[in-house]
């Protein structure tokens, strides 16, 4: 099975490298460059210095999120009291588009890294947090009162059932996170920067270095991937009960 995955995934990336071969030589202007100008063009593109300081901001994001969603999350589900105070404005708040407070956060916290961070953080708490919460409020009480009954105490609820419980849709949540996060941190590469993929591909969609812009998409194409087979293998480490 192992191997029949990996195989399906070589296919896929040789079907994608096809597409794009094709559209290369469709396309006139040189807008779409051919794989070979953008395996040229890594070398000379400071791509590994961008692609550490964007993958910094997304990873501290993340663990900002899941430090503070988490933990909140399990309380709220199983405490109905705390929950009927604190659901309402999580709802009302969880539609707003959080990018729009990026000006706000370069006024309170600076251009630097900690007012990017601090909104890609924003924004996948609220994913996190909301998945986290449904789960563990269906954990079946029955679980809950026969630890209770063997004399558990509240910490051992949420160690050996609430947390257990929840883990498959935490990781779930942080998976669709990813994707979320790199999405937010181009935008917010997009100002007030000087590094990141996402001022590499601004700066080179300016000078119309079209090779030079494709490694950076392909830096963050290639970030969100492997953040995604990080937690993909956590899973099957922590949740190997879910895959019987």
């Amino acid at each position: 099975m192992k191997y029949y995955r990996h195989l399906i995934g070589l296919l896929s990336a040789l079907i994608l490298l096809g597409i794009w071969i094709i559209m290369s030589l469709c396309v006139s202007g040189g807008i779409i460059p051919s794989p070979l100008s953008v395996l040229r063009s890594f070398a000379s593109s400071s791509f590994t210095p961008n692609f550490l300081v964007s993958m910094g901001r997304v990873v501290t994001s993340l663990i900002t999120a899941i430090l503070i969603a988490v933990p909140l999350g399990l309380f709220l589900g199983q405490n109905p009291k705390w929950d009927k105070w604190i659901a309402p404005m999580i709802f009302l708040t969880y539609p707003i588009p959080k990018i729009v407070f990026l000006p706000i956060f370069f006024i309170l916290l600076g251009i630097g890294n900690v007012s990017k961070v601090a909104l890609i953080s924003l924004v996948v708490f609220y994913q996190i947090l909301v998945t986290t919460r449904d789960g563990s409020r269906s954990v079946k009480k029955p679980f809950i009162d026969a630890l209770v009954t063997l004399g558990g105490n509240t910490f051992d609820i949420y160690r050996h059932v609430v947390i257990p419980a929840c883990l498959p849709a935490i990781l779930t949540s942080l998976r669709i996170s990813i994707g979320t996060s790199v999405a937010i941190l181009f935008f917010v590469e997009s100002f007030a920067t000087q590094n990141g993929l996402g001022n590499l591909i601004l700066d080179a969609w300016g000078m119309a270095d079209y090779p030079k812009m494709f490694v950076g998409v392909i830096g963050m194409s290639a970030l969100g991937i492997m953040l995604y087979e990080i937690v993909e293998i956590v899973e099957r480490r922590l949740c190997r009960w879910a895959q019987l």
